[in-house]
């Protein structure tokens, strides 16, 4: 089966500058495949290169070593327009302070699909409104995207990511602002999508448990290099988790079929979670 994304030996280095002089930051032999229909996690401590992987496999930045492929295409060949109607990206932290109702935001996703086209015809419409029924927000489209609530909005956004009919939903950070019941609703959606839809997910998250609870498969980074690739209960080892993150950590093991679980040890002997 022909890998839906895959990084071949990717290198990327930013430009020196006085900012990172200090600490430069140079993502090294990057390799592995994203098959159709599977969700990934992307985990590993801050400045360890997941934002800059997503950035790769949306061409905001290009590799400077190695190459990306994508459905067997180099990446670079794919057009804009193109590459935007089979990966859709789901950013973290969007404003709510934008002058338009649900509905209006998520018709911007067909954008795309006739990107020389000013409005939206009647198969925009209803895979629009196809998205927004997907992700609970229908009947919210006519208010006012500042009107709604932090869960609320994370889902018009991620009904926007569908309404562009991606085959690769990446999403960065989805949860980072979110209070538990959102989180939940957020984890069960992501599920929800990949099964009914298919659809394939790239979640980025600092949140070991979320991505253990959705994924499939986990890559864990560190220092811009892949330090482990696999199943959850693969990466999620205590030692590596400890030795990545520079913290002592404990993970339960479930007797049963879910997900290993990540808990902070602290030296006043109260746990918490990573």
């Amino acid at each position: 089966m022909t890998a839906l994304a895959e990084f071949r030996a990717v290198g990327f280095a930013y430009p020196a500058s006085a900012k990172y002089r200090a600490r430069p930051f140079r993502l090294a032999n990057l390799s592995f495949a994203i098959a159709p229909g599977e969700i990934v996690g992307v985990i590993g401590p801050n400045s360890s290169g997941k934002t800059t992987l997503i950035r790769l496999l949306t061409r905001v930045l290009e590799p400077g070593e190695g190459e990306i492929a994508l459905e067997g295409k180099r990446l670079r060949d794919w057009g804009r327009a193109a590459l935007a109607r089979r990966i859709a990206v789901v950013p973290q932290g969007v404003s709510r302070d934008f002058p338009f109702t649900v509905e209006e935001l998520v018709l911007m996703g067909r954008y795309p699909h006739a990107p020389g086209r000013y409005f939206e015809n009647p198969a925009d419409v209803r895979a629009a409104r196809a998205a927004m029924d997907a992700t609970g927000v229908l009947d919210l489209a006519p208010l006012a995207l500042a009107s709604l609530g932090g869960g609320e909005t994370q889902r018009a956004i991620i009904a926007r990511a569908l309404a562009q009919e991606p085959r690769l939903l990446v999403l960065d950070e989805p949860t980072a602002h979110l209070d538990l019941r959102y989180q939940a609703e957020t984890a069960a959606l992501l599920r929800r999508l990949n099964r009914q839809r298919g659809l394939t997910v790239l979640l980025v998250s600092h949140d070991l448990n979320l991505a253990a609870e959705v994924a499939d498969r986990l890559l864990l980074l560190a220092d811009g290099r892949v330090a482990r690739l696999g199943a959850p209960a693969e990466v999620l080892d205590e030692a590596l988790i400890a030795s990545v993150y520079g913290c002592a950590v404990r993970v339960d093991a479930d007797a049963g079929t879910g997900p290993p679980r990540v808990r902070l040890l602290y030296d006043r002997g109260v746990a918490g979670r990573v």
